[in-house]
């Protein structure tokens, strides 16, 4: 059961993924630094809250903090990385009724929309799929500044349901709650100044 609920988890933090990757400004040469950048996502489990985290995603970023409106981001993240720290979680949340890791290894997000919110904070709109499922999604995102690395940052919740997360049995929410929350913390190289 907390295996499963792991998995519902890790598709959360799929969809975080994209959510950063789509708000965080780049261009021709922006890249993301995937190894100091982290995407968790934190569910329950009758009431206790879990948490896991997404090992391996790639981003694709064009994008100007001055001209955010032309900005694009599409980000893909392996969804057999999923780690909850447990091995025997990490093999429940690839199985069908959770990721289904064999029919779909990758969770997407590709951006439609960047709307500056002014004082280095963004709002991206795109399209998250997540095992076939396909939902629009808006998440807030914080850029700062510090040399030559850019950080993003943001949270922001899913509907684990909405995408099949959980499939059967597991689709009771008393046991494994439906919202799951994500949050991400990216390193970008590249991007202009703010």
């Amino acid at each position: 059961m907390n295996t499963r609920f792991n998995t519902f988890s890790t598709a959360a933090l799929a969809a975080a993924a994209f959510l950063v990757l789509a708000s965080q400004p780049a261009l021709a040469q922006q890249k993301l630094d995937a190894a100091k950048s982290e995407m968790v996502f934190v569910s329950k489990q009758m009431g206790v809250p879990v948490e896991g985290k997404f090992r391996k995603f790639d981003a694709q970023v064009a994008f100007d903090p001055k001209k955010p409106e032309t900005g694009k981001v599409s980000f893909t993240i392996d969804t057999g990385s999923a780690s909850f720290g447990s091995p025997e979680t990490d093999a429940e949340v690839v199985k069908p009724v959770w990721l289904g890791v064999a029919k779909f290894p990758q969770a997407t997000f590709q951006s439609s929309a960047i709307k500056a919110l002014g004082g280095g904070k963004f709002e991206v709109a795109g399209k998250l799929t997540i095992k076939g499922s396909t939902q629009n999604l808006t998440v807030p995102v914080a850029l700062a500044q510090a040399g030559s690395t850019t950080t993003a940052t943001g949270a922001f919740a899913l509907k684990r349901l909405e995408f099949k997360i959980g499939e059967n049995e597991w689709a009771d929410t008393s046991m494994v709650a439906n919202d799951v929350q994500v949050k991400f913390k990216l390193l970008l190289s590249g991007v202009p100044a703010l």
